[in-house]
């Protein structure tokens, strides 16, 4: 049931979204050198890696870690990556993803190939089992501003809660944090 949701909304949101994914996907290419699209290792489903597309929003030289691991994330933006942070425009290719199965509208989101403290708490706490999602209960809960410890703490919630009623919600919530434009550090 969740996997024809993802499609019914994914395939339309695609087709409305064409146009934009254009523009961003000019606006990144004419702004900084490099490609439009960061594809990059994530853990999905059964803690198996898969490549997740983002509008390139750094330095082609930004070295392969959590953004909040840098030293100073700032000076790796490309021109208009804090903008395309802030609006959640890097997260469009994502559609890709959940197109081909490898993510869902809403699951926690996928940890990087190198966070093992989160990859290893969520295997403890059984959220490995779930597709992760492009937003999730985390992620309008805090986002980029959660300790690991609370962001696996609300990932199981999640798995413990999840239904479509409860997905809704949390889409909902994700609509309006994105327009408020809350809980994005970098």
């Amino acid at each position: 049931m969740k996997r024809l949701f993802d499609l019914a909304l994914a395939i339309p949101a695609a087709l409305i979204l064409l146009p934009t994914i254009a523009l961003v996907a000019l606006a990144v290419r004419l702004t900084s050198p490099g490609p439009a699209l960061y594809w990059s290792d994530r853990v999905g489903r059964y803690n198996r890696i898969f490549r997740m597309p983002k509008f390139r929003s750094m330095r082609i030289d930004t070295p392969a870690v959590a953004t909040h691991l840098l030293t100073d994330p700032g000076k790796y933006l490309t021109p208009i990556g804090p903008f395309l942070r802030k609006s959640s425009l890097d997260e469009l290719p994502q559609l890709w993803s959940i197109l081909m199965g490898d993510m869902s509208f809403v699951g926690p989101r996928p940890a990087l190939f190198n966070q093992d403290d989160l990859i290893a708490l969520r295997t403890q706490q059984g959220v490995h089992e779930l597709v992760p999602g492009l937003t999730g209960w985390a992620q309008v809960n805090g986002r980029d501003e959660l300790p690991i410890p609370q962001k696996v703490a609300l990932d199981a919630e999640y798995l413990r809660r999840q239904s479509l009623g409860f997905d809704l919600r949390i889409l909902w919530m994700t609509f309006v944090k994105v327009l408020r434009r809350d809980g994005v550090a970098h």
